[in-house]
């Protein structure tokens, strides 16, 4: 998935191939074939945003912030990349593009809108995903040399989370 994630965001959807992908990731191409069966179910597969989405809001409301920062942190170590910024550097045609960008809204941005309470429900939710982003920029920029990289996970909550709190509390 790493190396389809990579290929789907640095080139063009006609660009990338099954093959390419597989020898990225030091596989057979037929291992990829049997697992997804197509390259357009890989390409499915890359943008669907609602696995991060559903350990993202998995919390209660009140401790959300908190949540949300710790999960991404685990996330990237887990996926070894960020599990949102493709949505930002996608380098594919519009109609990919496009495409990223309205699963990206639909299943993240949608999502925690749908469970916000308070007013401007929307603008929240989106300034929420813009932290998001955000941190994942960051974590990417300055691993492996700068501060975050040598930071806990609790002290980057610390410091970043009342922020998106706040946010989700509704200002």
């Amino acid at each position: 998935m790493r190396a389809a994630r990579r290929a789907f965001t640095l080139r063009p959807y006609a660009e990338v191939t099954m093959r390419g992908i597989a020898a990225a990731a030091g596989v057979s191409p037929s291992l990829i074939v049997k697992r997804f069966g197509s390259k357009e179910a890989l390409f499915n597969t890359v943008v669907d945003f609602r696995p991060a989405a559903d350990e993202l809001f998995g919390a209660p409301l009140d401790d959300l912030g908190r949540h949300l920062v710790l999960t991404m942190v685990d996330l990237r170590d887990r996926l070894r990349g960020d599990p949102l910024l493709r949505v930002v550097f996608s380098l594919g045609i519009e109609d990919e593009r496009t495409l990223l960008r309205a699963r990206f809204r639909e299943q993240v941005t949608d999502r925690l809108a749908e469970v916000l309470t308070g007013p401007e429900a929307r603008l929240r939710a989106e300034l929420v995903a813009g932290q998001l982003l955000g941190l994942g920029a960051t974590l990417s920029l300055h691993r492996p040399d700068g501060a975050t990289a040598h930071t806990t996970a609790e002290r980057l909550a610390d410091l970043y989370a009342p922020g998106i709190q706040h946010l989700v509390d509704g200002g």
